[in-house]
């Protein structure tokens, strides 16, 4: 958990400025996860709905705090 938010936002911020971004090895890290994730079972998903409503609960809760601040 971020305790620092300034801070990280910092280090992000040099991270970038010192590593430049590289698409190609990002797209080979999300194949490797995704042939990974289809080699336990997780993918394809049985039933796509399913947690649908705890995931809208969540995203209406994200939504008030959001508008609360």
């Amino acid at each position: 958990m971020i305790k620092n938010l300034e801070k990280w936002r910092e280090f992000e911020k040099e991270l970038c400025a010192v590593e430049p971004i590289d698409v190609a090895r990002n797209f080979a890290h999300m194949e490797a996860l995704y042939e990974e994730a289809l080699a336990l079972g997780v993918l394809p998903a049985r039933d796509p709905l399913e947690g649908l409503d705890l995931k809208l609960r969540i995203v209406r809760t994200i939504h008030r705090v959001q508008r609360s601040d």
